[in-house]
């Protein structure tokens, strides 16, 4: 796997546009934004129940159904007595709150759904919560516990909360290593420590047990372990072509990543950065017999990336299979075109309508939309402006 570097500009190959040009004599179509649906208290994440109703995770707020076609928007009654306040208000930095929302494999059967979140513990902190739950029309019940990222603590960044089902019906789950300065880490680094679950990510059957073919870490490792040396990893995302899950990660100054994710994979916080570390005086405990997994791309400028999916639509031809990621940091939102594990090249989109965005997701149809992280938050559709044959 080779490292991929991006400017801090548009990176759109012209000789990759002259190879998907050949392919059709259709001109590259024009993307544009529609704002469908706001209202929303900083969305983060969207699940599709159909074309037209959607489950929507508010960081600030609340599980809600929402109607794309009427534009109703109704809170799920139920949800978990421990989620910590919102405090973002109090501090803009403050990641807590309800995060990922996914739908079990079988939900048209089941009802299942599975939502991670910051839950509170009194007088001791937060941390990062996996919970399965049951949706009956507008509430959820039957709730059950799939992981609890112990220890609690009061630090209030890095959570993590990303989620996905692989390939193999299996259930994989982020934690963040929780951590702001780097010269708060313990002897042994969050990240690098496998009796710790934060700055992980987790691998469970979709009832929530634990694979028996999971990595063999040691007697002392958290048993759903899957890989580790993460910092802070919010989005993961199946490539339908492949099967592989692919996940983005926070940097601290510069570094943010994208990586595939590998069993047993070491990904390095916070001993390898493709960035620079916050605290200048901390240099991490060397770590012996140790390979470490290199990502498939990182940015030399700071992009903040979240939740990305594959495109496999049909309103955008050039796009078929890429990746989509959306940025916190400047609004940026990017599409890469990937041969084999290589990122082969990258488009920013939107220059001139840059917006702080948490999540891109495609609808069962495959449209693709946007979540915009703003307490007026939105759902763009992002949609062709017109496609023109070539005669």
């Amino acid at each position: 796997m080779k490292y991929a570097l991006a400017s801090l500009f548009f990176l759109a190959l012209t000789g990759c546009q002259q190879h998907e040009m050949s392919k059709s004599n259709i001109k590259p179509v024009v993307p544009k934004k529609e704002v469908v649906f706001e209202g929303l208290n900083r969305p983060w994440s969207i699940a599709f129940l159909n074309e037209t109703e959607v489950l929507v995770t508010e960081k600030n707020g609340d599980l809600v159904r929402v109607d794309l076609h009427s534009g109703t928007k109704k809170t799920i009654a139920g949800f978990p007595s421990d989620l910590t306040d919102s405090i973002g208000a109090i501090h803009f930095g403050d990641n807590s709150g309800i995060f990922e929302i996914l739908l079990h494999p079988e939900y048209e059967k089941n009802q299942k759904i599975y939502f991670s979140y910051t839950a509170k513990k009194r007088g001791v902190g937060k941390t990062t919560k996996f919970v399965q739950a049951t949706l009956s029309k507008d509430s959820i019940y039957d709730l059950t516990t799939i992981l609890v990222a112990e220890p609690y603590s009061n630090i209030n960044y890095h959570y993590g909360g990303g989620m996905a089902i692989g390939a193999d019906s299996k259930l994989y789950l982020t934690v963040g290593e929780r951590l702001f300065w780097e010269h708060d880490e313990p002897e042994i680094p969050i990240a690098q420590n496998v009796a710790d679950p934060r700055g992980k990510i987790h691998r469970f059957n979709l009832d929530g047990s634990i694979p028996n073919d999971n990595p063999d870490l040691g007697a002392d490792a958290v048993p759903s372990i899957f890989a580790l040396g993460i910092r802070n990893t919010q989005g993961i995302a199946l490539q339908p072509e492949t099967g592989k899950l692919w996940f983005t990660e926070h940097g601290t100054i510069q570094g943010d990543e994208i990586n595939i994710l590998q069993a047993g994979s070491n990904y390095g916080w916070p001993n390898r950065t493709t960035g620079r570390l916050r605290s200048k005086d901390y240099s991490p405990p060397p770590i012996e017999d140790v390979v470490f997994t290199p990502p498939s791309w990182f940015w030399q400028h700071t992009v903040a990336p979240t939740g990305l999916c594959f495109y496999t639509g049909d309103e955008f031809p050039q796009w078929k299979n890429n990746l989509i990621v959306p940025g916190l940091s400047l609004g940026s939102l990017w599409r890469f075109r990937i041969q084999g594990d290589t990122i082969k090249s990258a488009e920013e989109l939107f220059l001139d309508e840059r917006v702080r965005s948490r999540k891109v997701a495609q609808s069962p149809q495959g449209k693709l939309y946007l979540l915009t992280d703003e307490e007026n938050g939105k759902i763009i559709r992002i949609k062709p402006e017109q496609q023109q044959t070539i005669h």
